[in-house]
């Protein structure tokens, strides 16, 4: 993939104005009072649940994103379409189940599979309604080229107009400091040994400066805090020092590196709030904090919660989210009503006065009422999930699928055909299986899961749901 330094040059020497013309674009010359909200989207990769100050972590530093909690909503039960990658970012930018597109796995570098171009993704949506949109870091809803695959579909397919930093080549293994294996092309800006996340943190403020004079959606998709871990020299050896530290980037606990990685994010964050307050534009601005699926158990705790990334326990797909927009949602307020990824885009439509496009299906539903304090109630009564693998993930997660309605929550394993029932209100940890006891309750559930795969299954994965 090209690298962006042609078009922040072009912004630079012929204006904002001109580049969103060029781009196809409308509305940019909209005046400040009647400008639609901006909306900057950080999401983090592997961050568990209980890794945030504000979710109770006691060994992480994470100041700037508890700050954002207090000045915002903190959701306690929110979920990843998906315990891996790929499909939560297919839930995220079409704001349908992963299942119903067709990508239920994370993608490998040289996967014919990507994004289909007929979705109408939440940039394009933004950008023909007049947003400059841009993604830093992680896109991974395509193979590349460099592996071999015959097609690609990079971020600037789907509508978006700037793309820094992002990949083409695969992104396994970490590539924390440049030269960054992922993009060879991308060249340093930073002094010293250059970090990726310091880097992407950097270009995401440059964003908002660039486009402080027109509605913006900035995605910032960081890649850490993806194994392998490796945080900054200094970072390390502060988090090394501190009681209860683990020892190494393979620390099941108090990982010193994954602490070190996420207070380089929680940094960002903080620039980020506060080139927003000195632009003048917080207030107008939207801001969004989560993670993609749950943390690697093998490199942290996901404690309470059971097991981690790629398992449809708690620990693999309930993800900390974060959401401030001022005069709107109350600060310091936390709702913990069940909500999912998929919510999300027809909810920053709604919040910021956009007609969904008909073409568009969303399994999704909006949560501008949960936000704005109303007595709302969402018009679903289940969240689902489908998990087919062809074999186990090397994390430990098994060909399944899951649904849950209300506190109840089944597993559905279909390497076996067994089942699973937990009560999340008196087991968020998911240690006490309740299907021999609710036999009615898991008959019941089963029977949904089932249903609901009969109306969302792509052809080429009706074979893999039993």
């Amino acid at each position: 993939m090209k690298e962006c330094m042609d078009r922040r040059d072009f912004v630079k020497g012929f204006g904002v104005g001109c580049a969103a013309l060029l781009s196809g674009r409308v509305g940019f010359c909209r005046s400040p009072e009647r400008r639609r909200p901006n909306i900057v989207y950080v999401l983090a990769d592997d961050l568990g649940w209980s890794e945030l100050g504000c979710y109770g972590n006691t060994f992480n530093e994470t100041p700037n994103i508890d700050r954002l909690a207090t000045q915002g909503m903190l959701f306690t039960d929110t979920y990843a379409a998906a315990p891996v990658c790929s499909p939560y970012r297919v839930a995220l930018m079409t704001g349908q189940y992963p299942a119903r597109v067709g990508i239920t796995d994370y993608l490998r570098p040289n996967a014919e599979k990507h994004l289909p171009l007929k979705y109408i993704t939440l940039a394009e949506a933004l950008r023909s309604n007049g947003y400059a949109t841009g993604i830093i870091g992680k896109w991974h809803l395509s193979g590349y080229k460099n592996h071999g695959s015959s097609e690609e579909t990079l971020p600037d397919k789907h509508g978006f107009d700037e793309v820094i930093v992002s990949e083409n080549r695969g992104i396994g293994g970490g590539s924390y400091f440049h030269p960054y294996h992922f993009n060879r092309e991308i060249k340093k800006r930073l002094p010293g040994k250059e970090y990726l996340v310091d880097r992407c943190n950097l270009e995401a403020v440059e964003f908002i400066e660039r486009h402080r004079d027109e509605p913006f959606f900035l995605y910032l998709s960081h890649y850490a805090v993806h194994t392998r871990l490796l945080g900054k020299d200094d970072l390390v050896a502060k988090y090394e020092k501190k009681a209860g530290a683990g020892k190494g980037p393979r620390a099941k606990k108090n990982n010193p590196h994954l602490a070190a990685q996420l207070e380089s994010i929680d940094e960002g964050v903080g620039m980020i709030m506060k080139k927003l307050d000195k632009l003048g534009v917080a207030d107008d601005t939207i801001l969004i904090f989560t993670s993609d699926n749950g943390g690697e158990d093998r490199v942290t705790d996901n404690s309470p919660l059971r097991a981690g990334k790629s398992t449809l326990y708690e620990g693999g797909i309930r993800v900390p989210f974060i959401i401030r927009r001022a005069g709107r949602i109350k600060p310091g307020t936390r709702c913990d009503v069940p909500v999912s990824n998929y919510d999300y885009y027809p909810t920053l439509l709604d919040c910021v006065g956009i007609e969904p496009d008909r073409r568009q299906h969303f399994d999704g539903v909006s949560l501008r009422g949960l936000l704005e304090g109303a007595d709302a109630k969402l018009d679903r009564k289940c969240l689902y999930w489908h998990y087919p693998l062809a074999k186990p993930h090397f994390l430990g997660g098994r060909s399944s699928g899951a649904i849950r309605m209300g506190d109840w929550k089944l597993i559905e394993y279909f390497d076996t055909g067994k089942v699973e029932l937990y009560n999340l209100s008196s087991d968020p940890g998911e240690k006490n299986d309740l299907s021999g006891s609710e036999p009615g309750k898991a008959a019941e559930l089963r029977k949904r899961l089932g249903d609901w795969r009969g109306t969302v299954l792509t052809p080429e994965l009706m074979g893999n749901n039993s």
